[in-house]
């Protein structure tokens, strides 16, 4: 058990936090997910499966049903998933397979 406090996404995903704010002002300037992004703390990985890249930015098993498709050009390149009041992101599914380096893998060492 650690005490240390999680880092923030935009800490640990600059280019991918800009990125979310910029796409979900392209779909709605006052979109209030937009405000959100900056504060995400950053969890992890998802472990709920072997093949899961999910990044969560609540504890796991925070979302509900609500899913923010996000687009470049016509294709879906980040979904996030929000609690179940549809106010809060709670993990990032980055699909177009760019690689975001090693704190986006999952570590053997942790469980």
């Amino acid at each position: 058990m650690t005490t240390e406090p999680h880092p923030r996404l935009a800490d640990v995903f600059p280019d991918l936090a800009t990125e979310i704010i910029t796409l979900l002002r392209e779909q709605d300037e006052n979109d209030p997910l937009a405000d959100t992004v900056e504060d995400l703390l950053f969890y992890g990985v998802c472990t709920c499966k072997p093949t899961c890249t999910n990044l969560l930015t609540a504890l796991r098993g925070s979302s509900g049903c609500w899913v923010v498709q996000l687009e470049h050009d016509g294709e879906d390149v980040i979904w996030l998933s929000l609690d179940p009041t549809a106010t809060a992101i709670t993990d990032i599914e980055v699909l177009d397979g760019r690689d975001l380096g090693p704190a986006s893998r999952r570590q053997s060492a942790s469980a």
